[in-house]
């Protein structure tokens, strides 16, 4: 990713967030910067590593069906012990959620979301940094990246019956399903402690 890029994207993320009193991360000095996104990009990719291969096993024994109703049981599970090891607080957030707790939860989920949802597709959708006096979050973008994605997340006429009524049981409410491939499905949400 061109830095330069990522830096100009973060002027516009900056004037967004400056209204509700958080710092953008292009104050920070350049090391500070580089280590909490590097931290970011390893720490997500590990996490989707982990939640993927699981996912992956799941619909190997039982297909979608069996994939939603562990992702409803363990997912989070997973998320919280990686959360543990690398002592930081990992989530997925987004405007369409399937699980309640995934919802826009802060004003800055909501602006970041408003913000990425705002690109045009297929820009390269960067990483950002956001600081608050107590914490640094970093935000990524989450896209239906492989077909498999659309199993569950597709449209609902293309979604096997038994699992759209899986989904519609375990989640009321959903709002999770209709996408295509390569949409922006959500986002990595990493917090990080001040040190």
């Amino acid at each position: 990713m061109n830095r330069l890029f990522v830096l100009s994207n973060l002027t516009i993320v900056a004037l967004l967030l400056i209204s509700c009193g958080q710092k953008p991360a292009q104050q920070m000095d350049a090391e500070t910067y580089a280590r909490y996104q590097k931290s970011g990009n390893e720490i997500s990719k590990q996490t989707q590593a982990v939640l993927l291969q699981n996912v992956s096993n799941a619909m190997q024994q039982g297909g979608s069906l069996y994939a939603v109703e562990f992702c409803n049981l363990q997912a989070s599970g997973l998320t919280d012990s990686l959360s543990t090891a690398y002592d930081c607080k990992i989530s997925r957030v987004t405007g369409k959620n399937r699980n309640p707790d995934k919802g826009l939860n802060t004003k800055s989920d909501k602006e970041m979301w408003a913000y990425y949802s705002a690109l045009q597709q297929p820009a390269p959708l960067h990483d950002t940094l956001v600081q608050s006096r107590q914490t640094i979050t970093w935000y990524k973008p989450i896209l239906t990246a492989m077909p498999a994605c659309l199993q569950c997340h597709g449209p609902a006429e293309e979604i096997t019956p038994e699992t759209l009524k899986k989904i519609q049981t375990l989640y009321p409410g959903d709002q999770a399903t209709g996408y295509a491939l390569n949409e922006l499905r959500g986002l990595w949400k990493i917090e990080f402690k001040k040190r």
